[in-house]
């Protein structure tokens, strides 16, 4: 035994010293951080901020009358009032369906009122009974036969008012009207008498 180690005590010396270098080694060598990058800093907004984007997104009406579900939606900006009607379940078996222009784009704070086939016979009795000096003529809501019955107002300028109402919603004054291409202060001028707004 005493030959065995003196012949091989160098390489038995070798070994040993070897294992304490590396033990040493792998105590004294830092141990290295894991970083994980935060994104989510960038993707917070504040509630203010995200009132604003909703806020902006969309536009809240008012359905009653004849729909299923009737009540108060949010809708985006550039909804039609079939889509309205369609949140709102559609249209019940009263509903006079041709009393409401479906492919009119709504705005803030719209009311959106179905009536009943029996309800519009007696509207429109009564609007038909009345003459155009004493009711004013609903330019938001009136048919291009209607418009037309203004004085000034032909075909072509009726089309521009309805086109203009659908694609930038109802008038909410009569100056408005001067924004309708055809329309222009002595012709509003002598409409004042004859319109109703809203």
């Amino acid at each position: 035994m005493f030959r065995l180690l003196k012949k091989y005590g160098w390489i038995i010396g070798s070994c040993l010293i070897g294992v304490i270098v590396l033990f040493v080694t792998s105590k004294s060598e830092p141990r290295k951080a894991i970083v994980v990058e935060d994104n989510s800093s960038n993707d917070v907004s504040s509630p203010e901020e995200s009132a604003a984007t909703t806020e902006e997104s969309y536009t809240i009406v008012d359905v009653k009358g004849e729909v299923n579900e009737p009540g108060v939606y949010h809708v985006e900006h550039d909804s039609r009032i079939d889509d309205v009607i369609s949140l709102a379940g559609g249209f019940t078996e009263d509903a006079d369906e041709l009393q409401v222009n479906q492919a009119q784009k709504v705005h803030d704070e719209m009311v959106i009122y179905v009536p009943t086939v029996d309800e519009t016979g007696e509207i429109t009795e009564v609007t038909s009974s009345a003459s155009v000096n004493e009711t004013g003529i609903r330019v938001n809501y009136a048919t291009k036969e209607e418009i037309m019955e203004l004085p000034g107002i032909g075909p072509s300028k009726a089309d521009a008012i309805i086109q203009y109402r659908e694609e930038h919603g109802s008038f909410s004054s009569e100056d408005d009207l001067l924004e309708v291409s055809g329309i222009g202060e002595k012709t509003l001028d002598s409409l004042r008498e004859f319109i109703q707004i809203p």
